[in-house]
C-alpha cells in the first residue's frame, strides 16, 4: 500500500534497496491537474539517491493546461520556485513495454523536506488514510477504454475494423490483446478481462481491484502500456474522451467496494440491494457531489463531446442497479457472490482526469455522506432522457454539468472537496480547468478532438 513519509528521508538513513532492477534507467511520474502524465528520468545508479534526496521539478507544472500552456492561480503558477519528485519504491516496476526501463511513481515534497500541499498523489494517500481511521478499506480500478488508430494517416483511422464487441474485430487484434495483457500481468498488473468496444477501433480493459493509491498507480501503467504496445504493433493508442463529433466515446469509469471489521458495505445489509447503512450513506455522498466530480475526472472541454444523452456515458445525478446510464451504477454481482462481488461505478470520468484526484475526490465525497448519514433517493431505471418533465421532478435526476465553465464553477462550490483538497491545490485545478474552458469557448468540436486526440 501506498504510504507517504512525513519528510523527506535523511541522508544518514540505511541505503535504499532497488532488488535486482536490470533497467538502466527510470521513469518517475507525476500526473498533472489537466490529467497529462509528466515525467522526470534518472540513471539506475542514481534511483537510491532519487529516492532519498529527490529529483528538482517546478511547481509551474500545477497550472500547466493540457495543451502545455501556463496560467497563474492564487497560489500556484509561474517560474518560480522548485519541489523534489521521490519515487515510491514499493512501486518500481520494470517496464516490460519498454526494455530497458523501469518506473516509479513519484510524490512531491517541498524543498524543506516537507509534503507538497498541491500533490495529487499525496491528496489521494490523505484520503485513503481518513478512510481507514474511519475504520473503511476501500478498493478501486479503473475501467480503460481506447481505440486503435493507423499511424500512416493524418487525423484518426482506425487500425482495425469489424463489429462492436465482434469476435471478426478480436481477429484483428488477437496478437496485440495477448501481447498487451502478457506484458502487463509481468508489469504486477492483473488483467480481469480484454475486448472489443463499441465505437470503431475501440477496445476495453479492466483490470483487479487494489488501495485507492494503488489503483491510480495501475491506471498510469496500464495506459503507458497501451501506448507502448500499440506503436509495437505499427499503430497509436488514442485514450482521449472523444473519438469523432457525434460518435460514442471513451471513458475511464470508477469502480470501488468498501469494507469495514465486519465485512463488506455493499452487501448482507438491509438497504437497497443489501446495502448496509455506511455503504449507502457512502454512495449517497459521491452521488451529492457530482456535478463537482465532473470538474475534477472529465472537466476537459473535450470531455463533453462524450458526454452526451443516451450514450451510457453517465450523464445524470441518478444511480440504479445496472443502469448504464446513470452516473452511479450498482452493481450486486451474480446472486450468491454479492459479499465478493458487489461494487459501484462511477461512469462520467475519462482519461483527461487525474486518476488521483479522482479516488481522492470519491473517498472524500464518501466520507461527509457517511458523517452526515445520507440516504440514497430512489434508484432510476431506464434512461433518463426519455422521462417527461412531471418523471424528471419526481425522480429527483438532474442532468450533470454540459459546459466545462459550469463545471468548474460546481467544483468552485464544493466545500466538501474544498476541505479535502486543501486551499492550494483546489484552486490550482479550478485554475487549470477554467482556463481550458476559457482558451476553448469558440472552438469546434473538429478542432477540440484533433487537439486532445494523442494527449493522453
Amino acid at each position: 500500500m501506498a504510504t507517504m513519509p512525513e519528510r523527506i528521508p535523511s541522508d544518514l538513513d540505511s541505503e535504499v534497496p532497488i532488488g535486482r532492477l536490470e533497467a538502466d534507467i527510470v521513469a518517475l511520474t507525476f500526473v498533472d491537474n489537466a490529467g497529462i502524465t509528466r515525467v522526470k528520468t534518472v540513471p539506475t545508479r542514481r534511483l537510491a539517491q532519487a529516492a532519498r534526496l529527490g529529483i528538482g521539478v517546478s511547481p509551474c507544472f500545477e497550472t500547466f493546461s493540457f495543451d502545455d500552456l501556463m496560467t497563474v492561480g492564487k497560489y500556484l503558477g509561474g517560474p518560480d520556485g522548485d519541489l523534489r519528485l521521490i519515487p515510491d519504491l514499493s512501486r518500481l516496476t520494470e517496464l516490460a513495454c519498454q526494455p530497458g526501463w523501469a518506473w516509479a511513481p513519484a510524490n512531491k515534497y517541498t524543498q524543506e523536506g516537507t509534503p507538497f500541499a498541491a500533490c495529487q498523489r499525496g491528496f489521494a494517500t490523505r484520503q485513503a488514510e481518513a478512510a481507514r481511521q474511519a475504520g473503511l478499506r476501500l478498493s478501486m480500478a479503473f475501467e480503460t477504454e481506447w481505440a486503435v488508430g493507423r499511424e500512416d494517416t493524418p487525423g484518426f483511422t482506425p487500425a482495425v475494423d469489424g463489429p462492436a464487441y465482434g469476435l471478426v474485430r478480436l481477429g484483428q487484434v488477437a496478437d496485440y490483446g495477448r501481447e498487451l495483457v502478457a506484458i502487463l500481468e509481468r508489469q504486477g498488473i492483473l488483467v480481469d478481462q480484454f475486448h472489443p468496444e463499441y465505437s470503431p477501433g475501440q477496445l476495453e480493459l479492466s483490470v483487479q481491484p487494489s488501495d485507492p493509491v494503488g489503483a491510480a498507480d495501475d491506471a498510469v501503467l496500464v495506459r503507458h502500456t497501451i501506448r507502448q504496445v500499440s506503436q509495437r504493433h505499427g499503430w497509436r493508442a488514442q485514450l482521449a474522451p472523444c473519438l469523432e463529433p457525434g460518435g460514442t466515446g471513451s471513458g475511464a469509469h470508477l469502480h470501488f467496494s468498501i469494507q469495514d471489521d465486519e465485512g463488506p458495505l455493499f452487501a448482507a445489509g438491509n438497504g437497497p440491494y443489501g446495502m448496509r447503512r455506511t455503504g449507502e450513506s457512502f454512495l449517497a455522498g459521491v452521488l451529492r457531489e457530482l456535478p463537482a466530480l465532473v470538474a475534477v475526472g472529465a472537466g476537459n472541454p473535450v470531455s463533453f463531446l462524450r458526454l452526451v444523452p443516451s450514450r451510457w456515458a453517465g450523464i445524470w445525478q441518478c444511480w440504479g442497479r445496472e443502469t448504464r446510464e446513470a452516473a452511479v451504477r450498482f452493481v450486486t454481482g451474480v446472486r450468491g457472490t454479492e459479499e465478493r462481488s458487489a461494487n459501484a461505478e462511477v461512469k462520467c470520468f475519462d482519461a483527461t482526469g487525474n486518476p488521483y484526484l479522482i479516488v481522492g475526490s470519491v473517498i472524500a465525497a464518501g466520507l461527509t455522506g457517511v458523517a452526515e448519514e445520507l440516504r440514497l433517493p430512489a434508484e432510476i431505471s431506464g434512461d433518463p432522457i426519455d422521462f417527461d418533465a412531471e418523471q424528471l421532478m419526481l425522480s429527483g435526476v438532474r442532468r450533470l454539468p454540459t459546459r466545462p465553465e459550469e463545471a468548474a464553477d460546481r467544483l468552485a462550490e464544493s466545500a466538501v472537496l474544498a476541505e479535502a483538497m486543501g486551499p492550494e491545490l483546489h484552486d490550482a485545478l479550478l485554475t487549470v480547468r477554467r482556463a481550458e474552458a476559457e482558451r476553448y469557448a469558440g472552438a469546434l468540436p473538429e478542432e477540440l478532438v484533433a487537439l486532445t486526440r494523442w494527449r493522453f
